[in-house]
Order: C-alpha cells, then sequence, then structure tokens
C-alpha cells in the first residue's frame, strides 16, 4: 500500500463532497508530475485529503483508492472547468482516479501546524513553491500527520 496526499479547493470538492457522494472520481488534475503520480495509484491506497486555496488551508480528512487510472476524459469536454484544447481522444495524456470517503477528521489540520510536527521537514507540501495537487508520503509522515490530525 502507498499512501499520498490530494489537494482539492473545498469550494470545488471538499471531504464533505466526498462523504456525500460515499465515492467519487478525482480528475481535473493538469500537471504531468502529479498525473505520474496518479499513474502510480493503485486501489487500497489511502490519500490524505487537503482542502486548499483557502483560509486556513489544511488537512480535513482521508480517502482510499478505489481503481486503477484510466483516462480523464473531461479534457475533452468544452464545458469542463478541465477542458485541454491541446487534448483529442487520440492523445489524451491526463488521467482520473475514483475515489472513496474514509474519515473526516474532528477540525481541519492547518498547515501552519504541519510545520511545527517534527519529522515533517522533506514533506513536498511544506516546501517553497510547492503547487502540485498530488503528492506521495512516506508511511512515517503518513503516521506523524494522522496521529496529529485525530488529535486536533
Amino acid at each position: 500500500m502507498s499512501y499520498w496526499l490530494m489537494k482539492s479547493e473545498p469550494d470545488t470538492f471538499s471531504i464533505d463532497h466526498l462523504a456525500a457522494q460515499r465515492c467519487a472520481t478525482w480528475d481535473g488534475v493538469r500537471n504531468y508530475q502529479a498525473r505520474n503520480y496518479i499513474q502510480q495509484m493503485r486501489p487500497g491506497d489511502l490519500f490524505l485529503f487537503h482542502h486548499s486555496s483557502c483560509q486556513p488551508p489544511g488537512l480535513a480528512g482521508i480517502g482510499a483508492i478505489v481503481s486503477a487510472p484510466y483516462p480523464d476524459h473531461s479534457a475533452l469536454d468544452p464545458q469542463s472547468p478541465y477542458f485541454d484544447p491541446k487534448a483529442s481522444k487520440e492523445r489524451l495524456p491526463w488521467l482520473a482516479i475514483d475515489v472513496e470517503f474514509q474519515e473526516k477528521f474532528p477540525a481541519l489540520l492547518n498547515t501552519q501546524s504541519l510545520r511545527q510536527l517534527a519529522g515533517l521537514e522533506e514533506l513536498a507540501l511544506l516546501k517553497r513553491a510547492s503547487r502540485l495537487s498530488v503528492m506521495p508520503v512516506t508511511e512515517q509522515q503518513w503516521q506523524i500527520m494522522l496521529s496529529a490530525a485525530r488529535q486536533a
């Protein structure tokens, strides 16, 4: 099993949206590095759901990967906010994945609090200019964040 951190703006898709739907498609990733991480995901992997571009940003809960990656057809839909005019049926570089709700934390564990936790110094989320919406997390980092989030 692998661990991940996935970011979404809560106005667009939040942990509450995922909880209400129970299972949803995670699409709209338009960064090649993040896409490469999605390519590595397997059913059974877990991810920390991070609310971003909000005040305060932070960890909101846990989800599970429930499908293998598949082509993200939202890139072909001109009505979609994730439309990619360079994409075509023959050349569709973007991937989507199905995710399932697991847990909502009692309170948001804000990013500033994460910076105070020992053992997260190498966490990509906390690096300067880290804008990736999908990133791997080590098992040790997972345990540190999970413990702190459940106590928040």
